[in-house]
């Protein structure tokens, strides 16, 4: 009866495995295609220079893909390995680097929500302000501030042995592990959505309650609506996405969280949930933007133009090649031909090409 248990449950973690490297892998390859055709559009738009707001999404989809390719793959070997194999070092700089990505995006969105507000609610006296010198020292400040609070976790976990299993966990006491993923949250989620929120209400309400004919029908105008739209929706979905990964660790901290399969299974899906924000990011833009569905598809028609034309360069060389060779042939041929005298008994001709018989 237990041997049937045990298998039940063998199965059962073994599907599950299974669902849960087919969900990452599909996390790993949307977002790194995504972020970096965003990455393409971004520098081949040409406007980087004089684009505030393209330098934050560009920042922020860097962010992105550093998170997908550092952290994707190394997190799901915890739900699908049985213990840790990548060594001490990795152990720290993975989550070190979660928290890093983490805290860059959402500092950088409520950058760039500060942004927002000054372009539309004080659209000339900004322009002094709103300068892509300043968003770059905005961007070295948001990296530098995910930098001091992402620092600890460079220690938070560890590389131990648990009863014979290498595992890659919190090495903290209950206390200091405590204070830290409550820092975590407010400093991490609670303050950047608190000014998200008040920034972008003040925003809209500017927008869709100002009154002026004349400005309301400027193709200047509906431009900032479109990006403020585009920029709402990816601070939203940031906002969705990162709550249920700090409700479960609340949970376990203040509330009643059991440790059982359940809870095992609302903590990977709120990973999972968090992670897939990394990927949404450029689905936005393709949806919201339409200069980025035409970046895509100039990026798109580049790729396909070239490899057409590297094709007809194959075909073109081989083409080339047969000609030179059918030429060769006939040279050869004709002087075969040429040598085809009784003085010549070794040449022997089959089929245009000549073999000599060296015994």
């Amino acid at each position: 009866m237990n041997f049937s248990h045990q298998n039940l449950l063998s199965v059962h973690w073994k599907s599950e495995s299974i669902i849960i490297s087919l969900v990452f892998s599909l996390i790993f390859l949307v977002g790194t295609v995504g972020n970096c055709l965003v990455l393409a559009v971004l520098l081949r738009n040409g406007q980087m220079n004089t684009k505030t707001t393209n330098l934050f999404i560009l920042n922020l989809c860097i962010a992105d893909l550093c998170f997908i390719v550092f952290c994707v793959p190394l997190q799901a070997t915890i739900y699908t390995m049985d213990e840790w194999v990548f060594g001490p070092f990795v152990c720290k700089a993975v989550h070190f680097i979660i928290y890093l990505t983490m805290y860059a995006s959402i500092f950088t969105l409520t950058a760039v929500s500060l942004d927002r507000y000054l372009a539309i609610r004080y659209p000339l006296r900004s322009r002094e302000m709103r300068t892509p010198k300043n968003a770059l020292t905005s961007i070295c400040l948001v990296w530098g501030l995910s930098l001091v609070f992402s620092g600890p976790y460079l220690s938070y976990y560890q590389q131990m042995d648990l009863d014979g299993t290498t595992v890659c966990i919190p090495a903290w006491d209950m206390h200091h592990r405590r204070a830290m993923d409550v820092s975590t949250f407010v400093f991490g989620y609670l303050i950047p959505v608190l000014v998200l929120s008040l920034t972008y209400a003040r925003t809209i309400r500017y927008l869709w309650t100002t009154v002026d004919p004349v400005e309301d029908m400027s193709a200047s105008k509906r431009a900032k609506r479109k990006v403020t739209k585009m920029i709402i929706i990816v601070a939203a979905l940031f906002c969705l996405c990162w709550l249920p990964h700090h409700l479960v660790i609340l949970c376990m901290w203040f509330g009643h969280f059991p440790l059982n399969h359940v809870t095992y299974v609302l903590r990977i899906l709120s990973h999972l949930v968090a992670y897939t924000n990394s990927c949404v990011n450029p689905i936005v833009y393709a949806l919201v933007s339409k200069h980025f569905r035409k970046g895509f598809q100039k990026v798109f028609s580049c790729a396909l133009r070239k490899r057409v034309v590297n094709r007809v360069n194959v075909v073109q060389q081989v083409h080339a090649v047969s000609l030179a060779g059918s030429s060769e042939t006939s040279n050869l041929s004709e002087k075969v031909i040429k040598d085809r005298r009784p003085n010549n008994p070794q040449a022997i001709v089959t089929k245009g090409f000549v073999t000599f018989n060296v015994t």
